[in-house]
């Protein structure tokens, strides 16, 4: 660690809070009665591999179709982390390039269920994205693949974990989840947002329960969506974990959501050149509550001000080394954030 950023580190209060290095808690007994999610690097784009205590796995987003199948490559290498041999559901949020993409590749090497989608391509003008519906069309079209069409309020069949679908092909849950629906005065602070005509909008959001653990993952719906949702009534609550909304892009993540859910932790799934908007950066660490902020990748555009601590990030400036991030979880509502680039894990105990 150079004197920058241990200065840096330091004064953040998070040095004496990280363990020695250790390896991936996989390899522990604990990891029977864990909640293991592994955020795999696909530059940009999202991957998110959730393995239960009943041994079933969710795959949120498939990463970018070509490169070599570098994407499938990855999520494979994770699944085998995981000790499992196939991908018992796949949750594609939207048919961008950068989630849905790489769906080809990745059935060709790992066994998959189950996909999930909401629905229709709706942005048939967009050439790349309307390439991986087709090709999407077409793997579904083999037969051999499980297909569900989720809608707002559907409970997804992933035992093990709750996962219940607050946003899809542009509608949203209609009442509050439970324990939500108090005023959300951080709709003060967000003004009104024009409406997206893209994909994104479309996104199929969930919201993932553990025991006491909350995990928010909305894909990349847009500010728009996001002050229907939360505005005037918070219809989500407070979270544990914030899965990054567009890889922190300041098309979303508006103050209304990120303020209103107030999550512990925030992990952006963004790439060297993609996401990490300073605009959206500064929304986070603003947030009320906020822990710590996890990256993916070292931000260009963030620059000094609005990159987090190096330790913080899995991969740092230069070739990308395809390090991930892993949450490890406990039914408690404590967490782990292990990052293979150090080799070190940071706890977070249950909240009170």
């Amino acid at each position: 660690m150079n004197c920058r950023t241990a200065r840096a580190f330091f004064l953040a209060g998070n040095f004496s809070l990280f363990l020695l290095p250790t390896a991936p808690l996989a390899s522990t007994p604990q990891a029977h009665s864990t909640l293991q999610i592994y955020f795999v690097d696909v530059e940009g784009g999202q991957a998110t591999l959730f393995v239960t205590p009943a041994g079933q796995s969710l795959l949120i987003d498939t990463g970018w179709p070509g490169h070599d199948g570098r994407d499938a490559d990855r999520i494979v290498a994770a699944a085998g982390k995981a000790g499992i041999s196939k991908i018992d559901f796949v949750l594609l949020t939207h048919y961008h390039q950068d989630h849905a993409g790489g769906i080809t590749q990745l059935a060709a090497k790992i066994t998959v269920g189950t996909v999930i989608d909401h629905g229709e391509n709706r942005e048939h003008t967009d050439a790349p994205t309307e390439q991986v519906w087709q090709d999407y069309q077409r793997f579904l079209a083999k037969g051999n693949i499980k297909r569900i069409i989720a809608k707002p309020g559907d409970n997804l069949p992933i035992r093990g974990i709750q996962a219940k679908v607050v946003s899809s092909d542009g509608a949203l849950i209609k009442k509050p989840l439970r324990g939500a629906g108090a005023t959300n005065m951080a709709c003060q602070s967000s003004s009104p947002y024009p409406a997206d005509k893209t994909e994104n909008l479309r996104s199929l959001g969930a919201m993932i329960t553990f025991g006491k653990l909350r995990i928010l993952d909305l894909g990349d719906l847009t500010s728009d969506k996001e002050m229907e949702l939360m505005c005037p009534l918070n219809r989500l609550g407070h979270v544990d974990i914030y899965i990054v909304s567009h890889h922190g892009w300041s098309q979303s993540g508006s103050p209304a959501l990120v303020h209103g859910i107030a999550p512990r932790v925030a992990i952006m799934d963004n790439g060297e050149t993609k996401g990490g908007s300073p605009s959206s950066w500064d929304i986070i660490r603003k947030s009320p509550g906020l822990e710590d902020l996890w990256q993916s990748h070292f931000s260009k555009e963030g620059g000094t001000a609005h990159n987090v601590a190096d330790p913080f990030i899995a991969n740092l400036a230069g070739p990308d080394a395809g390090n991930y991030l892993k949450v490890t979880a406990w039914k408690d509502g404590s967490f782990e954030v292990f990052n293979s680039r150090t080799e070190t894990s940071k706890h977070y105990a249950a909240a009170h």
